[in-house]
């Protein structure tokens, strides 16, 4: 029987990426429309106890991550996160994790495009919806084809100043809150002057972690950016710092401040809480400045996005669970047509929205437990890959998981109580079900498959 990991090409991308690059790009790959915008929806469900769920989220993304360095440094040369699902669950396991990863990037390329279009279409509104979308999807498909440093730089300069703009925020909203530089400070009374400070209860914060997570899924996107990189195993080793320290920092401190200065039952789901303290501080120009700020988020999700399905495409290929021709780079050692592919089904769903917002919903609802679902693959391939690395070669366990075995058996647990509580969540139980329904017709696929071959 072939081994799962029997490749159909030894074709390797370029190692352009600096340190400063797959740094940012970690950084980057948290801080999203899902921070300046999605979380309004979660404080005006769960108040300022949202800090909390937040915490829970982003500790499940750091036990999720530190199993990926371990694998990562364990593995050199692995291209595509997906692929650490192929070396621990066999072939089944890369083919699953590789399309549900490929799946559900294609579909934040498009709502990414859309939500930029949307902001440019305020500022001109003579230019149409789609044709912004599409020039969109046309400039960063152009930075990926040019070379994977270009792609670097891009996502270098995008994170770059959604980092700043944060520091900023955070600086600015402390000083208000202690009274730095004014007559009086204002304090923490709103934590707790509007219904206490878990309004709906604890259960309503457990539960909130069901739609926190994925605000903060992205940051795996660094692992598949380091295999590209000048020394990959020294970027991946500072990655579960990095990743501890933008948790606390850019979600639970910015979140806190702004509870701290609006009553969270004054939230308006869908409009940025960042832009509504501004203006509750009395600052000018606040809304422009955070539509701008969105703009810039949304283009480096829209960026990275891209380039992550590209990837993701290329590993399928290379082990043969896609078309062979995909695997071909250019001079630049780029995947050029595995880029092409992936913009394409993205422009397919920009004409899908178009046409039909509910077909579009449904692609949306459709990837909505997806990386959950990788995410519980992957913990379960670390069991495997660690017990067989300690076998076989156990100098190569330079970064270890945090109490083994106990600390991938608590993400996983952690994972499915997710996955259970949006079962049970009217709201989210479309989305697991859709997400299952998507999973089961790669699971098919897979069956026709190996028939086939």
């Amino acid at each position: 029987m072939d081994s799962p990991l029997a490749c159909s090409s030894d074709v390797q991308l370029s190692r352009t990426l600096k340190s400063r690059h797959v740094s940012m790009i970690a950084i980057g790959g948290i801080i999203g429309a899902g921070l300046f915008v999605g979380s309004s929806t979660a404080i005006s469900q769960i108040g300022p106890a949202v800090v909390f769920s937040y915490a829970i989220s982003g500790f499940i993304i750091l036990l999720v991550m530190r199993m990926l360095s371990e694998m990562a440094i364990a593995t050199p040369g692995v291209q595509s996160f997906p692929e650490f699902a192929r070396l621990g669950l066999g072939h089944l396991g890369g083919f699953m994790s590789g399309w549900l990863y490929w799946y559900f990037w294609v579909v934040v390329v498009a709502i990414e495009a859309i939500a930029g279009a949307k902001i440019i279409h305020d500022w001109f509104p003579q230019l149409p919806l789609w044709s912004i979308g599409v020039g969109l999807m046309a400039v960063l498909t152009a930075v990926n084809l040019m070379s994977t440093k270009s792609y670097g730089e891009f996502e270098f300069w995008f994170s770059s100043i959604k980092v700043a703009a944060i520091i900023v925020f955070i600086l600015i909203t402390a000083a208000f809150v202690f009274g730095i530089g004014a007559p009086t400070a204002l304090g923490f009374g709103n934590l707790t002057a509007h219904g206490g400070f878990a309004p709906n209860g604890w259960a309503a914060v457990l539960a909130g972690a069901t739609s926190t997570i994925f605000a903060l899924c992205g940051a795996e996107i660094a692992t598949i950016a380091a295999a590209e990189s000048e020394e990959p195993s020294k970027v991946i080793s500072r990655m579960t710092v990095t990743v501890t320290f933008r948790i606390l920092v850019f979600y639970v401190l910015s979140i806190a401040l702004i509870c701290a200065i609006v009553p969270w039952n004054t939230i308006v789901p869908g409009i940025s809480p960042f832009a509504t303290t501004l203006q509750t501080m009395g600052l000018p120009g606040a809304e422009v400045a955070m539509n701008a700020l969105v703009l810039v988020a949304v283009l480096s999700c829209l960026n990275s996005g891209l380039y992550v399905s590209s990837r993701a495409l290329f590993g399928l290929a290379k082990y043969s669970d896609a078309p062979q021709w995909l695997v071909k780079i250019n001079d630049r050692k780029v995947p050029a047509r595995a880029i092409l592919v992936a913009s394409l089904f993205s422009y397919l769903a920009l004409a899908i929205n178009h046409f039909s917002e509910d077909l579009f919903s449904f692609l949306i609802n459709a990837c909505g437990a997806t990386m959950l679902f990788i995410y519980v693959l992957l913990s379960f391939a670390q069991l495997r890959l660690r017990a067989k690395t300690e076998a076989e070669a156990p100098e190569r366990l330079q970064i270890k998981m945090w109490f083994h075995p106990y600390g991938t058996y608590t993400a996983i647990a952690a994972m499915l109580a997710v996955l259970v509580f949006m079962g049970l969540s009217e709201g989210l139980a479309e989305q697991l079900w859709l997400s299952m329904g998507v999973a089961a017709v790669i699971l098919v696929a897979f069956a026709l498959f190996r028939r086939k071959a």
